[in-house]
């Protein structure tokens, strides 16, 4: 049971959040949106959304410019 995060294999838990993967991964980075399987999730639903089993996560952090 493993998911892929930035193209590395991650274990993977049944009932495992967005966020916890961030806290698993202990990466202060403020991520705003987080891709799962092609799904984007933004920031406020990472509490709620579980990751599937075998998922390709992409972390996509937020880029500000002027």
């Amino acid at each position: 049971m493993m998911i892929r995060v930035r193209g590395k294999e991650h274990p993977w838990r049944e009932g495992m959040t967005v966020a916890d993967l961030l806290k698993e991964l202990n990466d202060p980075y403020p991520y705003a949106v987080v891709r799962i399987d092609g799904r984007a999730i933004s920031r406020p639903h990472f509490d709620k959304t579980t990751i599937p089993d075998g998922a390709e996560i992409f972390l996509i952090p937020m880029i500000a410019g002027g």
